[in-house]
């Protein structure tokens, strides 16, 4: 523990309910629309083909770099033909798209935070971008010391250099750098790119239709079931 001097913090699904949050949002959209639609599956492939789908495509160089807002709204375009919406006005697709940048923190995100801020810099490692991630931040009342993120460095997780620009933005050896996440695949890249690991599983994030692997490992130098949890684990007030 006494090597650690930052925290680093996937955010959609670890800080965040994104799905959640967004489905909200959809579900009064399709009221002002008329459109009775499953909303839940449609966020779901908004989320993981547009964003994930693409973003893999980007490292894949199969597209041009493009922000998470812009892979968002390409696949959002592609919904809304899908499904006859195509009446919709530019304004409303972008008021849409940018439900991503007003997702509803997890109960424990706010205060486990703080609490982890007082012994540690804590920055964001995310793939969104950093307009986004700025006003997710004033809009869940979540306090960074620094938002890193894929238009800042340049790449996508979980390519190893953007686990490596943390501690070259933030001038610290890998090993002194913890990652905390909700996905293992997430933290098993960062301990290969030689950051620590902590997991936190959110049972809820994924939705009933996808099995997770909810368990703790002990591969991972930290397991909790919180960031309160993980701010106790690290000795924070």
């Amino acid at each position: 523990m006494s090597e650690i001097r930052a925290l680093t913090f996937d955010v959609f699904g670890t800080v965040v309910d994104w799905r959640s949050s967004v489905i909200a949002e959809c579900e009064a959209f399709g009221l002002r629309h008329g459109a009775s639609l499953d909303w839940p599956s449609f966020v779901d492939d908004w989320r993981y083909d547009g964003y994930m789908g693409g973003s893999a495509l980007i490292r894949k160089g199969e597209l041009p770099f493009m922000t998470t807002d812009q892979l968002h709204r390409r696949k959002l375009d592609m919904l809304l033909a899908a499904n006859n919406l195509d009446q919709v006005d530019e304004q409303e697709r972008d008021q849409l798209n940018r439900a991503w940048h007003r997702l509803h923190p997890w109960p424990d995100s706010v205060n486990g935070l703080k609490r982890l801020r007082t012994r540690f810099i804590c920055s964001t490692l995310s793939n969104g971008n950093l307009s986004l991630l700025v006003n997710m931040a004033r809009f869940a009342g979540l306090e960074w010391d620094c938002i890193l993120c894929a238009d800042v460095t340049g790449f996508y997780k979980p390519q190893p250099e953007m686990y490596l620009s943390a501690g070259k933005f933030l001038d610290l050896r890998p090993d002194e750098i913890l990652m905390v996440a909700a996905h293992r695949f997430d933290l098993q890249s960062a301990q290969k790119a030689g950051l620590k690991a902590a997991y936190i599983p959110r049972p809820d994030e994924a939705g009933p239709s996808r099995s997770v692997d909810l368990s703790f490992d002990p591969a991972f130098e930290y397991n909790a079931n919180s960031l309160e949890e993980l701010a106790s684990q690290l000795g924070c007030s």
